[in-house]
């Protein structure tokens, strides 16, 4: 089903959009832009909150042995 949305998705989401990152230039269809950032972002989150876990668990840790 996810798969089916996101076909439709990028077949009704095709025009070209000027996007400027970092120093790359470029004209990506809109619906490819859309999808890379939102990938990033999903990243970003589960880079952040595993980062989070960590530091939680290793201060249990810490507080258990004392």
């Amino acid at each position: 089903m996810l798969l089916i949305l996101l076909v439709v998705f990028i077949a009704q989401n095709t025009q070209r959009v000027q996007v400027s990152f970092l120093g790359w230039d470029g004209q990506p269809p809109l619906s490819v832009a859309l999808l890379i950032a939102a990938v990033a972002g999903a990243a970003l989150a589960v880079s952040i909150g595993t980062l989070r876990m960590w530091q939680v668990r290793r201060r249990v840790r810490r507080t258990g042995r004392s």
